[in-house]
């Protein structure tokens, strides 16, 4: 949907105020977009928005503020990472100006001790200075004293009752539930910055073992948390403004999802710098901090750090991918939806490394390695689709017929030990890249994306098990080495991929499976351990899909901008290099190209 990116900021947050908050290049989304000027239908869209009618979004801590009042009795549960104090305080003063008495009832109180929560989530953690941890198999129940919290009701003559704070719920009042979301990209940045904590901790950790424990423990309890208590929620509320809130009643949010359901889903995308990172997406992408090293990362769909944005009246509301997952699931997936669940099978992102630096070379783990060790269900298998490339680009993929195990993990150690170059071409292969290839990873398979490439990275969902072996002697942008993983990986590195091998089986060999006057279907066959597929679908003016009761996640990667129509009648619009997901319930839809040229649009899916 084209939207403009003209906003009024209501949050009041200055550029001090941002610096202390959030440790981050990144722009905080705005509370409201404006009705100014309307982007370019070719032109990216950092803000896209699934449209409500009007009058579904609300704004501002007065109107919550209204609404807890005429309810007298709340709870207000959310996520971790949220500003709490901040929230009670905007609240508070609303409820003084009304000469109101509250029973204030934070959850954090009934906390088990931080000693007893380190003890029984140590075994999930890893070592200290291990980069993984295990899926955390505990409940969020399972951290408080919950005997005490559920006794908290007040019996004193007061106006108002209110219960806030992650787990709020457990405390079965009967009594309206507010949730309050934080995006993860805005948990990531304020852990950065140092101004929250993991749950029962009293003080904030490094970020290196605040990440490990959030993804590995804090997010397992707090999703599945979430997901229990959909239907007890009766309000639905973004927290990452510091002092404003836009929020919308439950019916409203789960129309908007049965909506999305059965029609078209573009995630809010995300920008990450990194140590490699290139300037292609600097360069291409508008509305996005241009004042910053390189981007390495464009989040374009990995569910588990992605949000879904609603607009209503211009106010914008986001809330995390998994509750569509969660209420959503069968029409999202179709035929799949019994294997995968809640799980979102399939991500797509951007690595920028276009007048940047090599990749790590690296490998991800087995099936059995990932469920074993990481407590993940599924595993890293990956493609890189060169999106864009300059001349004599390269993909390092796949052994050399002369590999020798020993030799080679003798000189990655050494390397690592003495900080010593390795001419990794003795040992790894170097393919030329070239717009439109898809290279095959599967797990064990040693890779990496050379310099000057936009890879689009077709892969299954799982995103942080990298095993590097050889990082270039680099460090990483605040100065530090960044970690090797060779145990880990030469646990899992497959080495009958070498030699001639890699070529046959690696790089995908495209094949046009059907064609008319002017547009064609390309089938690019990916591995036998990829559990998905891709098709490029070339058009010049207009192709019909049938789904098939199977998701489709899909990429204009040639051409300026197109629109889809689903069988719904929903109709939006997507610039080059936009990602979007049709669900399987959306049953067919139609592409019309806007552009002059022929339109290629890379669908994945589920074999």
């Amino acid at each position: 949907m084209n939207v403009n990116l003209n906003y009024t900021n209501t949050s009041g947050w200055g550029k001090s105020a941002n610096e202390k908050l959030r440790k981050t290049s990144q722009f905080l989304m705005p509370v409201r977009l404006t009705n100014n000027s309307s982007i370019a239908q070719d032109e990216y869209n950092v803000y896209p928005v699934s449209s409500l009618e009007g009058g579904k979004i609300f704004n501002g801590y007065h109107s919550l503020a209204r609404y807890i009042i005429g309810k007298k009795t709340v709870i207000i549960d959310g996520y971790a990472g949220v500003f709490w104090n901040a929230i009670k305080e905007a609240l508070n003063k609303h409820f003084a100006e009304e000469g109101l008495t509250v029973n204030w009832v934070e959850t954090s109180a009934y906390l088990r001790s931080q000693q007893e929560i380190e003890n029984s989530i140590e075994p999930f953690l890893g070592a200290p200075d291990a980069v993984w941890g295990t899926k955390c198999t505990l409940t969020l129940r399972d951290l408080f004293e919950l005997d005490k919290l559920t006794e908290q009701l007040s019996g004193k003559a007061v106006d108002l009752n209110i219960m806030i704070g992650p787990g709020a719920a457990l405390s079965n009042w009967d009594a309206p539930v507010i949730y309050i979301d934080l995006p993860k990209n805005e948990v990531q940045f304020r852990m950065r910055a140092g101004v929250i904590t993991n749950i029962g901790a009293h003080e904030a950790n490094e970020p290196f073992y605040m990440y490990k424990r959030f993804y590995f423990v804090d997010w397992v309890l707090l999703n599945n948390h979430k997901k229990q208590i959909l239907n007890k929620i009766d309000v639905i509320a973004d927290g990452q403004w510091t002092d404003d809130i836009n929020w919308m009643y439950k019916a409203d949010f789960i129309d908007g999802l049965d909506d999305l359901s059965r029609s078209v889903i573009r995630v809010r995308p995300w920008f990450e710098p990194g140590a490699w990172g290139g300037h292609w997406i600097q360069e291409h992408i508008k509305n996005i901090n241009k004042d910053v090293v390189n981007y390495a990362w464009s989040f374009e769909l990995i569910v588990p750090e992605n949000g879904l944005v609603f607009e209503s009246d211009g106010y914008l509301l986001e809330v995390s991918f998994d509750f569509l997952m969660f209420n959503n699931q069968q029409e999202v997936l179709g035929l799949h939806a019994q294997k995968f669940g809640d799980e979102f099978p399939i991500r797509f992102d951007f690595l920028d490394t276009y007048g940047g630096g090599n990749l790590s070379i690296q490998c991800h783990p087995s099936l059995k390695y990932i469920q074993e060790n990481f407590g993940e269900t599924i595993t890293q298998d990956e493609t890189y689709y060169i999106l864009d490339c300059k001349d004599k680009a390269e993909v390092y993929l796949g052994f050399q017929e002369s590999i020798q195990p020993e030799e080679f993990r003798s000189v990655l150690e050494t390397s690592q030990h003495d900080n010593k170059e390795v001419a990794i071409t003795n040992y790894v292969q170097a393919h030329a890249a070239k717009k439109h290839d898809l290279f095959l990873i599967p797990n064990g398979t040693v890779h990496s994306a050379g310099a000057d490439n936009l890879v689009l990275e077709i892969s299954a969902t799982p995103y942080i098990f990298t095993f590097k072996m050889y990082d270039w002697l680099r460090l990483d942008l605040d100065g530090n080495p960044r970690p090797i993983n060779i145990e880990h990986a030469f646990n899992n590195l497959n080495f009958e991929l070498k030699g001639e091998k890699v070529k046959t089986e690696l790089i995908s060999k495209q094949e046009v499976i059907w064609q008319g006057e002017d547009w064609q279907l390309v089938h690019l066959p990916t591995h036998q351990e990829h559990f998905y597929d891709v098709h490029r679908i070339e058009f010049d003016k207009e192709f019909t899909i049938e789904t098939h009761n199977q998701c489709h996640v899909m990429m204009l990667v040639e051409g300026s901008a197109i629109t889809i129509k689903t069988a719904n009648g929903t109709k939006q619009t997507f610039a080059y290099a936009e990602t979007f997901v049709v669900p399987a319930a959306a049953q067919s839809y139609k592409l019309t190209n806007l552009g002059k040229s022929r339109a290629k649009v890379i669908k994945a899916f589920l074999k």
